[in-house]
């Protein structure tokens, strides 16, 4: 068979150009660290690592969700950790207002230190976060949850929980309503709420009571009258809800409790003629109502009777809700608190997967360097005996023999 020249030179350049091409191609392998180039150097390969890719990318995003999950969950219990502090704070100024050697002018100071703290209170339920964002005013991120005039408290946000997405199947919230952590507050012993009548003369002091029989409970509304004659103390019970009477001219002992439809209570001290006791359902009552009623109660004046008794009613009654709002608070940091537990499990396993996406793409992608170098120097060979030959061949001639 002939060839002729031109056949011998393009055959020859092309061995050589395939040989350099091979050769760059393991060079770069080397110096990326990836043995894909290109997709089309492992097609199947390719697909694969492109699934890796974005299941990577995804499982970051999560990741940064998860931080701002924590940032937020723990500027909030950071904040209700305070809140608890100023309300025990609250408690103790309670405590001390009840000392009888106080004078009123003692408890208005007190009143006074209680107003620092309920502005306190209030900055702390208008807390933002790094952004300006409102932590407890749900949805309505931009909106300044509480505002007052005075004692008097309303609160401006709505009832939504802000969720993150920090897994493939799981949102978590947030952020807490404001309404469920300073508003929605039951009053009294949670089931009933009994109070002295503000006009009362006596020296009565009524407790917050307990529930005998849950099945007797009506839900409804009492009151206790007394009537005081020739030294005889009787009083009478009427459902105020229905108009009924339940009962009439029972005997009155401070030491024994006072029954009827499934609760009881007790009444020390001594009720004068015409004094009111009242039992009513409890209802949701705001931690600022709580503490604003009790500054308004130790800015009255209460020295003798029966402005110490009034004050020791409006105290208990005070003391009972603070102690209300408390548990609320402490409910709420619990579940705070498990939704950082659970931000941090979650958080774990992405880290897992993390590790699990790189050693796969390690598998799909990376390169075998003991293998790569070995190949570099065997196609270093083949193109060096190319580009001999190469040489050898187009060097013959019949002239070299003639």
């Amino acid at each position: 068979m002939r060839l002729s020249t031109n056949i011998i030179y393009e055959s020859g350049t092309l061995a050589i150009l395939q040989k350099q091409n091979a050769l760059i191609n393991t060079q770069q392998q080397i110096s990326t660290g990836r043995r894909i180039l290109t997709p089309a150097d492992d097609p199947i390969a390719s697909a694969q690592a492109l699934n890796v890719k974005q299941a990577a990318s995804i499982n970051s995003q999560y990741s940064v969700n998860r931080d701002h999950a924590l940032s937020s969950l723990g500027l909030v219990e950071t904040t209700l950790k305070n809140v608890t502090l100023n309300l025990q704070d609250m408690r103790q100024v309670i405590i001390n207002a009840g000392n009888s050697a106080l004078t009123d002018n003692d408890r208005k100071s007190l009143a006074t230190e209680l107003r620092g703290r309920f502005e306190a209170l209030l900055g702390q339920a208008n807390t933002t976060d790094g952004a300006g964002r409102y932590l407890f005013s749900g949805y309505q991120e931009s909106t300044q949850p509480f505002t007052n005039q005075g004692l008097n408290v309303q609160y401006n946000g709505d009832q939504g929980l802000r969720l993150n997405q920090i897994g493939p199947t799981r949102q978590i919230a947030v952020s807490n309503s404001g309404t469920d952590i300073f508003e929605r507050i039951r009053n009294g012993n949670g089931i009933f709420a009994t109070a002295a009548n503000a006009t009362n003369t006596g020296t009565g002091i009524i407790n917050a009571g307990s529930v005998t029989a849950p099945a007797s409970l009506t839900g409804q509304n009492y009151e206790i009258t007394f009537t005081v004659a020739a030294g005889v103390t009787t009083y009478d019970i009427v459902n105020t809800t229905t108009g009924t009477t339940l009962s009439t001219g029972n005997s009155f002992s401070n030491t024994n409790s006072i029954n009827f439809d499934g609760l009881q209570f007790n009444i020390t001290g001594e009720p004068a003629n015409g004094d009111i006791f009242t039992v009513s359902p409890s209802t949701h009552q705001s931690i600022f109502k709580t503490v604003g009623d009790l500054i308004t109660a130790l800015e009255t004046p209460a020295s003798g009777q029966p402005g110490g008794s009034r004050l020791t009613n409006s105290l208990n009654t005070a003391l009972l809700n603070l102690d209300n709002n408390l548990e609320q608070i402490l409910t709420t940091q619990a579940s705070v608190g498990s939704r950082l537990q659970e931000i941090e499990a979650l958080d774990a396993v992405g880290s897992d997967l993390e590790i699990q996406y790189e050693q796969r793409l390690s598998e799909l992608q990376d390169v075998d360097l003991a293998e790569a170098i070995s190949d570099l120097n065997r196609q270093q060979v083949y193109l060096e005996a190319a580009q001999r030959s190469f040489v050898s061949i187009t060097g013959l001639s019949l002239f070299n023999f003639i």
